[in-house]
Order: structure tokens, then C-alpha cells, then sequence
């Protein structure tokens, strides 16, 4: 079984849902002592130089994750070549990453986080930016990298 080991979040500013899906993900490597790395970006650049949505950080650390240390940036071509996955949060995002990837000829791994737990639905992580919803959004982020990781751990100790 193929794991990938240097996973790439992605959503629109890279101020809400793929810093709670890093810091979510950074957690759980540490908690099962996995040898991955994670990061994020987004697909505007608009906030590129930000750090999180302050709601988003209240909310991370109300879990015990600190995500006050990332910084907002765009996603590049070498983001492409250097990850194994990237985990879109929504179907606009998924679509301008494919987009990007075949400017250069590129074919990473390019998938909707939320398949990680529920395979094929495609189902969305809804963007709290202007809603609110970061408590929502933080327990769906939980519960489908929580799925992903024990599936992966559960497939090694079978191994």
C-alpha cells in the first residue's frame, strides 16, 4: 500500500480551512509518530503573507493545535513536483489546482480531502470565512483525517 508521506492542503485564501486541516494533520503525525510532512496554501494568493483567520485560531486551539505560526501563500508549480497529495477542501479548488498542474505537465495526486473518509461523494468543506462555521468545519477536518490515518495504520499493522 502506497502512503503518501508530504501532504499539501489547499482552499481559496489559505486563511481558514487549510490551516485547520494542517494544524489538524500536524496533531495527528505527531500522535501516531509518522515520519510525514504537511503544509498548505491557496489557490488566490489574495491573502499570501497573512497568517490564519483569527476565528480559525481560536477555534484550533480551543482542540489544542496552534496554528498561529503558518503563513498564507499561493500554491506553485513546485508544490506540484514536491508533494504527494494534495487535498483540495472544495470542487472550485480541486478544479484550479488540476488547472495549474496541467500548465506544467504535471500530474500529482490531486484529491478532495473529504474523499480521504468518504470515498467517491466528493463532498465539500464549506467555507466558514463568511458564516462563521469553524467549529463545523474543524470537526468535519478531524473526523475525515482521523478516518484516513487509521485506515493507513490499520492497513501497515495487517502489513
Amino acid at each position: 500500500m502506497y502512503v503518501p508521506k508530504k501532504i499539501l492542503m489547499v482552499c481559496l485564501g489559505n486563511i481558514c480551512r487549510s490551516p485547520l486541516a494542517h494544524g489538524i494533520l500536524e496533531a495527528k503525525i505527531k500522535k501516531y509518530k509518522l515520519d510525514w510532512i504537511v503544509d498548505s496554501a491557496g489557490t488566490s494568493g489574495w491573502h499570501d503573507g497573512e497568517p490564519p483567520d483569527l476565528r480559525a485560531c481560536r477555534v484550533a486551539k480551543n482542540f489544542g493545535i496552534s496554528i498561529d505560526h503558518q503563513i498564507s501563500r499561493k500554491i506553485t508549480r513546485k508544490d506540484l513536483e514536491t508533494y504527494d497529495l494534495i487535498l483540495a477542501m472544495d470542487a472550485q479548488n480541486y478544479q484550479d489546482i488540476l488547472k495549474l498542474a496541467q500548465q506544467y505537465d504535471l500530474s500529482p495526486r490531486i484529491e478532495m480531502l473529504m474523499n480521504l473518509a468518504y470515498p467517491g461523494k466528493n463532498q465539500q468543506v464549506p467555507d466558514p470565512y463568511y458564516d462563521g462555521r469553524f467549529e463545523e468545519v474543524y470537526q468535519l477536518l478531524d473526523e475525515a483525517l482521523e478516518k484516513y490515518i487509521q485506515g493507513i495504520v490499520k492497513n501497515v499493522e495487517t502489513i
